[in-house]
């Protein structure tokens, strides 16, 4: 059989893009060295649960068609990534803003914050 594309690699690019071509009328051929499609972010079921096969992904846009897009195919969880930062006993939200330079040092200013000397490492 003839196909209009042979793409290499069933990730995110790879699957998006032999969808979109197959939308389009075209064909494509999708090869990957994996036995899955969804390359890094894929999932397997273990007892029931969707665990992340090679590490935890997090998906964000604030495009609405791209996140109906995405939910055609999977259905997403809202998460919200809050890292916070230990310093000195004192936790600072990340990432780091002139409000987290004036609760950790006082200073009001980038200027002042870029002077601020700061301890070895």
């Amino acid at each position: 059989m003839k196909y209009n594309y042979l793409i290499v690699g069933a990730g995110l690019y790879g699957a998006v893009f032999a969808e979109r071509a197959k939308a389009a009328g075209r064909t494509a051929l999708v090869v990957d060295k994996r036995p899955h499609i969804a390359g890094n972010v894929y999932t397997e079921a273990v007892e029931g649960i969707n665990v992340h096969k090679y590490g935890a992904h997090i998906f964000h846009t604030n495009n609405r068609k791209v996140w109906d897009y995405v939910n055609r195919f999977a259905e997403f969880n809202r998460f919200t990534n809050s890292p916070v930062a230990n310093y000195h006993g004192e936790l600072y939200s990340l990432p780091f803003n002139m409000y987290t330079f004036n609760k950790m040092w006082g200073v009001v200013t980038p200027d002042e914050a870029a002077a601020k000397e700061r301890p070895p490492a």
